[in-house]
């Protein structure tokens, strides 16, 4: 059953390597993380899964412990590994090796890793089941959800300016904020997808995983830096 889960945004500048000059801007956003990841540690989980976007293929892709990403493809060569184990064939994507720094960062050996890599476009159903799926996997279970609201909230923004992206991430926000399972699965995945917003399927993962567990939620931060919408919650 799921007993805690972290929300967390996944962007490459969370990482101060990799966000250079403009690492202080992110401070407020790290803090955040943090304070979330040590919700996860309190809750004394048998297994956690770290799970985020991985728009490489149509089906969900497992990452075993020991799985090792990077951030070589924005200008840093800094590597992660996802917990303790051999490394695997297939590196982290981007989301993933993010949510791996965390972990590092936060120096975390409470539980068991596995990372979950989920398509952008993968429907609702799939990514409830799949939470259903992990939820039911041990008796203590926590999720790290990365993921990344709207990429249209200003004209200088990844996706341009879109009048629907504020409104979109203000009702994201209040459900992972609300741990509210309904809103978040009735998320629309085709406006998510219109408007960039990475983590909607993350959070559909964790709809699924929160079915009967009896959380509640908190919202720990909310900021659109860059046009961006990042999200931090914390159920427990």
């Amino acid at each position: 059953m799921l007993v805690a889960a972290a929300v967390c945004p996944c962007p490459p500048l969370l990482v101060p390597e990799v966000a250079a000059g403009a690492a202080d801007e992110l401070v407020g956003a790290r803090t955040a993380c943090s304070d979330a990841l040590g919700v996860l540690a309190a809750s004394r989980p048998d297994r956690l899964y770290v799970i985020g976007p991985a728009d490489r293929g149509d089906a969900v892709e497992t990452f075993p412990a020991g799985s090792v990403g990077g951030f070589a493809g924005f200008g840093v060569e800094l590597s992660v590994r996802l917990g303790a184990g051999p490394a695997g064939e297939r590196s982290l994507p981007a989301s993933l090796a993010v949510g791996a720094w965390l972990l590092e960062r936060a120096r975390w050996s409470d539980a068991p890793i596995e990372g979950i890599g989920v398509p952008l476009r993968l429907a609702e159903g799939p990514c409830t089941a799949t939470g259903c799926e992990l939820a039911a996997s041990a008796d203590r279970v926590a999720l790290l959800v990365m993921g990344d609201g709207s990429a249209c909230r200003t004209l200088k923004a990844p996706g341009y300016l879109d009048e629907r992206a504020a409104p979109f991430d203000a009702e994201a926000a209040r459900a992972l904020g609300a741990a509210d399972l309904d809103a978040l699965r009735a998320i629309d995945a085709d406006l998510a997808y219109a408007l960039k917003a990475a983590g909607r399927a993350s959070w559909q993962v964790l709809a699924g995983a929160g079915e009967g567990a009896g959380l509640e939620g908190r919202l720990l931060h909310e900021d659109a830096p860059y046009g961006v919408g990042y999200i931090v919650a914390a159920w427990s």
